[in-house]
């Protein structure tokens, strides 16, 4: 059986996870989340926390179970905690400001960047140069923050760019002369 899959989610006060047909809703003070189930696995929620079954044995079944957890466990995360991304606007001239709903980078182009924030996500600017992406959802402040990253990529040679908080970018040597 799947080590993953078989660890009970715990869930914390505030928190509500409802099993409909084909698909687990869990309802927080951060927001709702839901995702779709697979048919032949079961959710179970036994007081305190939710225990993921499977039906059969089979390849596909086994590998969705520990999937199905994981995702469970991050729903029930984003809803109490939330996730957050931190990215670093780093190079001369290079900044990044919130006006309402739209992130406008100036990243060295001839024109300022706008990405209008989709909803369920929230950035924060601060004066640093430093972006915070949060939200209820995992996965879509991983991909708001991927694609504010894309704007412009790290450069290995001076090492400007947008990167994430952490990030370590190998500078090149460049060509001698």
């Amino acid at each position: 059986m799947s080590r993953i899959g078989r660890q009970p989610v715990a869930i914390p006060a505030g928190v509500t996870v409802r099993v409909d047909d084909g698909s687990v809703t869990v309802k927080g003070p951060k927001g709702t989340l839901s995702q779709p189930l697979m048919a032949s696995l079961g959710v179970n929620v036994e007081g305190a926390s939710v225990v993921i079954t499977r039906a059969d044995d089979q390849a596909q079944t086994r590998a969705f179970h520990g999937l199905t957890r994981a995702l469970v466990a991050n729903m029930v995360t984003g809803v109490s905690r939330g996730w957050e991304k931190r990215l670093e606007v780093q190079g001369t001239g290079y900044r990044a400001e919130v006006k309402g709903r739209t992130l406008t980078l100036f990243l060295g182009y001839s024109h300022p960047v706008e990405f209008p924030v989709p909803a369920g996500v929230d950035i924060a600017v601060d004066k640093g140069g430093k972006i915070t992406v949060a939200g209820a959802d995992r996965q879509q402040v991983g991909q708001v923050a991927a694609v504010i990253r894309g704007f412009r990529e790290p450069d290995h040679y001076k090492g400007k760019g947008v990167r994430y908080e952490g990030e370590r970018v190998r500078i090149k040597q460049g060509k001698k002369a």
